[in-house]
């Protein structure tokens, strides 16, 4: 998951609400940096192992996909636009409080899965240019730095949020000059871009890969939660959502032509820092710890904003008593420190039974099962009234959406859907024991989830 704005105190106007100052422009820059991050530069050696030299299909796939299920989220964004995302959307459709709780807590678990895959591509061979370490310590002390800094409280402004996605970008920019680079001075292997796996079918392969390379896209999502402060969010949230998509779009299927051109295959595939490979391999003589510097920053930006973002879930659910009122506990910093502490001891154990991309899988199933109900929501509520205008998104993408989170959902092995499992029982334990204690839960305000 990519970054995001983190939870922020907001200055409301004379009526309470939130002041509309988010432009268009700001918000497209906005969702391309919640899309870009730790994912483009950690995966793309892992989408290389399941499909054969061209990453780049994985990813046109993966881009489809998520494009459906963006239509549902402009249309369900600019009919409630208030800052709870899926959960709303399904409270407001199936009016279930259990169902409700399920999907906010897998919006919570897949952000600890995200930080954790971030954890252990951060101690990988982009650290690995500065000081050899092993990578479980490295991700360990990783996530508790990132628990100090949400313990220490973090306002995120929109101001820093584009500082960080320039750097994210300025570092895959460098990857496509190399790519053009290569192709004038004739320097890559543009035939290897049309390589598949020979171990299987090239359609499953390709299906495989974009499994994987929808965690690249995952993030755009979030936007949602700066709807009530976007000037004019029907005309400004669909353009500056597919326009963020669309710019994602070009660099991702550039940075993946680059990389399959210029280096190996099985070069790739090995490394857990597959865009290093690329900036030693290609004809431009950029420093490696210099394109280092902007790759550990694109993870941890993606890793701290996730973490940020469930702990404060959590912390919501909490003080709507549908979990233990234990998480909605706040420290002398004022950040809801019991929940910090939860989240981080599961992103603990996390990277400690995890690898790379068996966390990545894991965060791109929870998140496709939120997709998926998000897309049926979309589909429930259209004949819901509301009192103004709102992008109306024609019915069959939300239909291609759903059957596209499904056919992907399916092809996550018994152990992601083991580990997932896991996560889910680990939340259902919380709701059972806080149950116990207080009773049967009527009604929740999912709009308040993330307060």
């Amino acid at each position: 998951m990519a970054a995001a704005a983190a939870p922020q105190e907001q200055v409301g106007d004379s009526d309470g609400n939130l002041r509309r100052v988010i432009t268009t422009p700001m918000l497209i820059i906005f969702v391309l940096g919640d899309i870009l991050g730790a994912g483009i530069y950690a995966l793309v050696g892992e989408v290389a192992g399941e499909v054969g030299g061209a990453i780049w299909t994985a990813f046109l796939v993966a881009l489809t996909l998520a494009f459906f299920t963006a239509f549902a989220y402009a249309e369900l964004v600019t009919k409630y636009p208030d800052a709870a995302g899926a959960a709303l959307y399904v409270n407001k459709a199936l009016r279930k409080p259990f169902v409700t709780f399920l999907v906010a807590f897998t919006v919570a678990a897949s952000g600890i899965t995200s930080a954790s895959t971030a954890a252990i591509a951060f101690g990988g061979d982009y650290l690995g240019v500065f000081i050899e370490l092993p990578v479980l310590g490295v991700a360990i002390a990783f996530i508790l730095v990132l628990a100090l800094i949400n313990y220490r409280g973090i306002n995120e402004s929109i101001k820093v949020n584009l500082g960080l996605t320039a750097i994210e970008i300025a570092g895959l920019l460098i990857i496509v000059g190399i790519g053009i680079a290569a192709l004038v001075t004739g320097a890559g292997e543009p035939s290897r871009a049309l390589e598949f796996n020979p171990d299987t079918s090239a359609a499953l392969a390709v299906i495989g890969g974009a499994s994987l390379a929808f965690f690249a896209l995952i993030g755009f999502e979030d936007s949602v939660n700066v709807a009530e402060e976007t000037t004019n969010p029907r005309r400004a949230y669909p353009r500056a959502l597919f326009g963020g998509l669309a710019l994602a779009s070009v660099i991702y299927l550039f940075v993946a032509f680059t990389a399959t051109m210029v280096v190996p295959t099985q070069q790739l595939a090995d490394s857990d820092g597959p865009l290093l490979e690329v900036v030693r391999a290609g004809p431009l003589a950029i420093p490696p710890r210099v394109f280092s510097v902007f790759a550990l920053v694109a993870v941890t930006n993606t890793a701290l904003i996730n973490m940020i973002m469930a702990s404060r879930l959590l912390y919501g659910m909490a003080k709507q008593n549908i979990v233990p009122s234990l998480l909605g506990r706040v420290g002398g910093r004022k950040t809801p420190v019991v929940a910090i502490v939860f989240t981080t001891l599961v992103a603990f154990a996390l990277v400690a039974t995890g690898e790379l991309d068996t966390l990545a899988d894991t965060t791109v199933l929870l998140l496709l099962i939120v997709f998926t109900l998000v897309n049926i929501c979309a589909l429930l509520l259209r004949n819901d009234q509301v009192d103004h205008d709102y992008f109306r998104a024609p019915v069959v993408f939300p239909v291609l959406g759903a059957l596209s989170s499904l056919l992907l959902l399916t092809q996550q092995e018994a152990a992601i859907w083991l580990r997932a499992g896991i996560l889910m029982v680990a939340g259902l334990v919380l709701w059972g024991v806080n149950r116990a204690v207080s009773g049967p839960l009527e009604s929740i305000e999912a709009e308040k989830l993330q307060d």
